[in-house]
């Protein structure tokens, strides 16, 4: 399954081509966090980002990749729920390409207008992701517009620029939680983790509201599943992708699943511990690390993958429960 994955040379590559745009993302082991998860905890936040989520990496590799190899493309078409919407439209303003995204109804509203401000086209379609990423497909054939994939393997490469900074930082980590949404993500930490030689090991998180992924890795193939999450948006899939299924398959240690609860306790967490914001999806993996709670003596990680989250919606979450303090 390696042959899949990129090495570390394009990894690397990457990176010099990204710190072009963004600097590096921090990761810290914030002191209240480690004392409620009982082990050592290294939280990397790519809701430091230029569009508050870890997506834009793949969006400046995908639209570099694309100008030098397809100069001819004028526009570009894809399906969001915001954050890979955000990492397109930041990227193609860059090399003058018009972009296209296609969102559920009930989407984001604040996400929709970050788009938006970042100069793409929205068009609402469909209940759920994949009917959206479907309508795609029909713009893509009917205007000979190029369609950006959810999960690409130039994608995979961008997003690993952020694993290979935070296994710099921490090599011997046990364990790295990584929520899975169509799986660029998990994938690469797969490959960074395998690139370096390293034996941490990497578990997937997903919705039990959206457990099309985890369902799928139990039968070793593509299953689909309808999705209900009501806070975790950006992990909300229904059909998984069958490349980025072989590889969690042979690279993943296990997948946890997470309801809509234990994401929200998750953000309060988070916001207590290191008051930065985390979206749903954002919050999950940690919402999975702090559900093991691997004990002293672990060294574990997680990934604050984005911090999108409506002002109302976050809001209520904070509102909606107590923050048990463990310190």
């Amino acid at each position: 399954m390696d042959t899949l994955l990129p090495k570390l040379s394009e990894i690397q590559s990457a990176a010099k081509l990204i710190y072009q745009s963004m600097p590096a993302t921090p990761q810290y082991s914030w002191p209240l966090m480690n004392v409620r998860a009982g082990a050592e905890v290294w939280l990397k936040h790519e809701n430091h980002s230029p569009v508050g989520a870890f997506k834009v990496r793949g969006g400046l590799v995908y639209m570099d990749w694309l100008r030098r190899e397809r100069p001819e493309v004028e526009t570009v078409v894809s399906a969001t729920r915001g954050n890979h919407g955000q990492s397109l439209a930041y990227a193609a303003a860059q090399y003058g390409i018009r972009v296209v995204l296609v969102v559920p109804f009930g989407n984001s509203v604040e996400k929709n207008r970050a788009m938006r401000a970042l100069g793409a086209e929205l068009v609402e379609f469909g209940e759920d992701f994949q009917e959206a990423s479907e309508h795609a497909e029909r713009l893509e054939r009917e205007n000979g517009w190029h369609r950006v994939p959810s999960f690409d393997m130039r994608l995979v490469v961008g997003v690993a620029t952020l694993t290979l900074e935070l296994f710099t930082a921490c090599p011997a980590m046990d364990t790295i939680y990584v929520p899975i949404g169509m799986g660029s993500g998990v994938c690469s930490a797969i490959a960074m983790r395998n690139a370096l030689g390293l034996a941490t090991k990497v578990v997937g998180v997903v919705s039990t509201h959206a457990p099309a992924y985890a369902q799928s890795f139990a039968a070793g193939e593509v299953k689909e599943h309808e999705t209900c999450t009501l806070i975790a948006d950006g992990v909300a899939c229904r059909k998984p992708d069958a490349t980025a299924l072989e590889i969690i398959k042979a690279g993943v240690d296990r997948i946890v699943l997470i309801d809509d609860d234990e994401v929200r306790e998750a953000m309060r967490a988070c916001f207590a511990d290191t008051h930065n914001v985390a979206e749903g999806a954002g919050a999950i993996g940690l919402a999975a690390l702090l559900k093991d709670r691997p004990g002293g003596g672990q060294t574990v990680g997680t990934v604050l993958t984005g911090g999108n989250v409506n002002s109302e919606l976050f809001g209520e979450v904070l509102n909606s429960g107590r923050v048990v303090s463990l310190a």
